[in-house]
């Protein structure tokens, strides 16, 4: 696929297949969550995650994880997880990874901050299922 026929509404797909994939009891806990796609982060985000250069970071989620919900908090606004499409266009050229399996890479990263899943803990079962 060329890079330039990969539109925000493609990669919208790839990322919604990429959830449809996942195991059912996985799929439950993330009914709610918004899957958004956009060119870049904003500021906020960078800002949120510590990083200033927006070609540094290809998914974002924003959201309580589940560990830390309460049933007494329900005026916040739903979950989301944020993948940003030239971040990503940037990293499928430079490694040649299928941008499927980079999208649902980067969408099951993600779905595990939603589990309250740590970063090392995310590595730790990407390592083991390789």
């Amino acid at each position: 696929m060329e890079q330039h026929e990969i539109s925000i509404e493609a990669m919208q797909r790839m990322a919604q297949a990429a959830l449809e994939g996942l195991p059912a009891q996985f799929r439950a806990d993330l009914a709610d969550v918004v899957l958004r796609v956009t060119e870049f982060a904003t500021e906020a985000q960078l800002r949120s995650v510590d990083l200033a250069d927006k070609w540094h970071l290809s998914g974002l989620y924003e959201g309580q994880p589940l560990p830390d919900q309460s049933i007494w908090e329900s005026a916040r606004m739903p979950p989301r997880i944020w993948l940003f499409r030239q971040p990503l266009l940037a990293e499928w050229r430079e490694t040649g990874v299928r941008m499927d399996d980079l999208v649902r890479h980067v969408v099951v990263h993600e779905a595990g901050h939603h589990f309250g899943f740590s970063d090392d803990d995310m590595h730790w079962l990407e390592d083991q299922a390789e």
